[in-house]
């Protein structure tokens, strides 16, 4: 298992843990466990992750910014604040409208 950058006990702030990177995305890892994992990722804007599934549902939380999530061909608007699951066996995307960032957690059933 792959040690946390997140010391376990320590207060953190979500936003300010991860930067951008021009024209890129960044990930860290905030948890993983065999039962599911929790990330914080930055995208700058016009970044995307392809349509693709999970085998087990994940849930994204935007932190900062805006961007698309598209489930099953449906687009949706998200914005800081705002919190979309994305389940398992579903086709889903993600484009970021402008730089954002956003906590992943996926559970494995």
């Amino acid at each position: 298992m792959e040690k946390s950058i997140f010391e376990p006990g320590t207060t953190f702030r979500f936003p300010e843990s991860v930067e951008y990177s021009t024209d890129g995305i960044v990930s860290k890892r905030v948890i993983d466990r065999p039962a599911g994992s929790v990330t914080l990722f930055a995208f700058d804007k016009g970044q995307k992750l392809s349509t693709h599934s999970a085998p087990y549902d994940a849930m994204a939380q935007v932190v900062e910014g805006k961007a698309e999530i598209v489930i099953d061909n449906n687009p949706n608007h998200l914005s800081a604040g705002d919190t979309i699951v994305m389940p398992a066996g579903i086709p889903h995307a993600l484009s970021a409208t402008e730089k954002f960032k956003m906590i992943l957690t996926m559970i494995k059933g």
